[in-house]
């Protein structure tokens, strides 16, 4: 066995199964918690009271607008200032939560205001109240219509957890940053690190897609061959 593939076997690959380990606990959470988030804000910039929308227009301007990185630095290393202390792990799931949770809810509202608005007249006409009518009768269809964005989003949303070692979370990126730096193998550790990121994106991608067939409605969706 050459001195290569030995180094793989015995480092590299036990140092980037553990950090895959963690990734694939940063990105689960985050990304539920990041479509809650993005469908209650989508609903709110649509259908909240002025103060409300407005508010919900921020949030989202602002998690789009500053970059991811600058987030983690904030919620890591800026909120000690005031006595709140974060695990990098926890500071990376918040940042990961709610800057994918402003891009689900732009997916969100595009597709709210995509709904006609005689199925909210006919819905109001038997007597639906305005909360029944969103999440029985309007919410579905819009997610239905923001799968594939916000589907797109959970995409990113793995390959940008790699910024979380930037804040002391050491996952799949971080491990292998710490490797190529010890053996100087950043051609081999790299490449590893990358079937790991596409993997993983592939997988996510193959999900989506049977999602997006599975809620298929015939007659109202066109089906893809």
């Amino acid at each position: 066995m050459s001195e290569a593939l030995l180094y793989i076997q015995t480092e590299v690959l036990p140092a980037l199964f553990r950090g895959f380990g963690v990734s694939v606990a940063l990105i689960v959470p985050s990304a539920l918690a990041g479509l809650a988030i993005g469908i209650l804000g989508g609903v709110l910039r649509v259908y909240g009271s002025t103060p409300v929308r407005r508010a919900a227009d921020v949030y989202a301007s602002l998690f789009r607008g500053i970059p991811l990185v600058i987030q983690l630095f904030i919620w890591y290393f800026g909120l000690p200032y005031f006595n709140i202390y974060l695990s990098p792990f926890a500071a990376s799931v918040l940042g990961f939560s709610l800057c994918s949770g402003a891009y689900h809810s732009e997916y969100i509202r595009g597709a709210l205001l995509s709904i006609k608005r005689g199925q909210m007249l006919a819905a109001e006409s038997l007597g639906f109240s305005r909360i029944r009518m969103i999440v029985s009768i309007i919410l579905p269809q819009a997610v239905r219509r923001a799968l594939p964005g916000c589907g797109n989003e959970v995409i990113y949303l793995i390959k940008y957890s790699s910024l979380a070692y930037m804040v002391t979370c050491i996952e799949l990126t971080g491990e292998g940053k710490i490797l190529a730096s010890n053996s100087f193998r950043f051609t081999e550790v790299f490449l590893i690190v990358g079937v790991c990121y596409l993997l993983m994106t592939s997988v996510a991608a193959i999900v989506l897609s049977r999602l997006e067939r599975a809620l298929i409605i015939p007659g109202f969706e066109r089906q893809r061959t």
